[in-house]
């Protein structure tokens, strides 16, 4: 994808961000602007959660990542959550029990 964030002003206090949607292999996706990386802090691997507000609206918010101790390696950790994702039937009705 290429090309630039439009800037818009609404307000003076609002500004608005438009980016146009483009394949990124099967998928859609958007690239985000660097102001708006630079407001959420984020960078490559990161994660940004989407959540649609009581007005209808979408924020962007970065995902707080957890400290992983020393001790435990990431893919083990990543193995777990695909485990428990997979049997999280299995294990809720062995916790029902």
């Amino acid at each position: 994808m290429n090309g630039g964030a439009q800037m818009k002003k609404e307000h003076s206090k609002r500004k608005i961000l438009s980016r146009k949607i483009g394949k990124m292999g099967n998928s859609l996706g958007i690239s985000l602007p660097k102001v708006l990386i630079d407001k959420l802090h984020v960078s490559q691997g990161d994660e940004i959660e989407f959540i649609e507000n009581s007005q209808g609206e979408i924020v962007l918010k970065k995902v707080k990542q957890m400290k992983i101790p020393e001790h435990v390696r990431p893919e083990v950790l990543e193995a777990f959550f695909d485990v428990f994702e997979e049997d999280e039937d299995i294990l809720h009705d062995l916790r029902d029990r």
